[in-house]
């Protein structure tokens, strides 16, 4: 990934924060038919490891079970917010006319090596996990529970997906976010931004950004 020092994000507070804020994950990785990729929602334990560990599902009539080998290199990608920025958002272009559109966005990737968990008590405690925190924000008033449905049904659905695990060796963020403008440019895109509705992106620009140095 092109990364200038100015968009470089490596405080693993931040990575973590947007892997788990976003977190469906594109799984890349290369097989026998050459560079596949798969989009999985997935859980960051950050506490294990030097960079933490990734875990997740796939349906186990996914051609990826037969074609994961343990310690196999992958790259995941973590999308965050990102939008278009137009040149007349910034008060320097009326002045100079020396602007062009660009994109902003905030991206991690986490390399790493994978490995296929396939055990029962192993997919039942991530589903559950995974069921928890993501009901909570869907549904908090009632969230849906696996004993919401029958033992036999649950075990029955299970049986039909496969657990992987990734150990991250290396985390590189790139969080394009106007670092390379005057405070006035990166004001008025946010503005723009508030006023067509895309408050992430606005609010991740106000929360990561020191003040751009004029």
């Amino acid at each position: 990934m092109y990364l200038p020092e100015h968009f470089a994000e490596d405080r693993p507070e931040q990575l973590h924060d947007l892997m788990r804020s976003y977190p469906l994950g594109t799984l890349v990785m290369h097989t026998d038919a050459g560079l596949d990729a798969n989009h999985i929602p997935l859980e960051l334990l950050a506490e294990r490891g030097a960079h933490g560990v990734l875990q997740g599902h796939i349906a186990r009539a996914n051609p990826l079970v037969q074609q994961i080998t343990d310690g196999a290199p992958v790259l995941v990608i973590f999308q965050g917010p990102h939008g278009y920025i137009s040149p007349n958002w910034y008060p320097s272009k009326h002045e100079t006319h020396r602007q062009v559109p660009t994109w902003n966005y905030q991206v991690v990737h986490a390399h790493g090596r994978i490995r296929l968990r396939d055990d029962e008590r192993f997919v039942r405690g991530l589903v559950a996990r995974l069921t928890r925190e993501h009901e909570a924000h869907a549904e908090p008033e009632r969230p849906w529970k696996m004993t919401d449905s029958s033992p036999d049904y649950i075990s029955e659905m299970l049986a039909k997906i496969v657990g992987i695990e990734i150990e991250i060796e290396r985390l590189v963020g790139k969080f394009k976010l106007s670092q390379n403008k005057v405070a006035a440019d990166v004001a008025g895109v946010v503005e723009a931004l508030d006023a067509r509705g895309e408050q992430t992106l606005a609010d991740s620009m106000r929360g990561f950004l020191e003040p751009a140095k004029q």
